[in-house]
């Protein structure tokens, strides 16, 4: 079992060219290959939010490979908050909020 002083949860905050590119199908690949649980998805403003939990590990390169995206996206910044990580187990795409 892991300890859970390893546990992490982040809230991502993506800007730029991150809407109609993938973005979301692509993070939902990244974390599950991660064995991070939490969610994705597109907001009205044109950014991407996600919810992280998982190993400080695996969210930390999560947080890295989010600020490269998918080949088709323009990541300008990534904006991480502290998250308070209750979520169902599992990776999931979310409805535009």
């Amino acid at each position: 079992m892991e300890p859970t002083t390893d546990r992490r949860a982040v809230r991502l905050r993506i800007s730029g060219r991150v809407q109609g590119v993938w973005f979301r199908g692509w993070t939902v690949d990244q974390a599950l290959a991660l064995g991070i649980d939490g969610w994705v998805r597109n907001r009205l403003d044109g950014t991407v939010e996600v919810l992280a939990v998982g190993s400080a590990e695996a969210v930390e390169s999560l947080v890295r490979a989010c600020r490269r995206g998918p080949p088709a996206a323009r990541v300008e910044d990534v904006e991480v908050m502290p998250a308070q990580g209750i979520t169902p187990k599992g990776f999931i795409q979310k409805p535009t909020v």
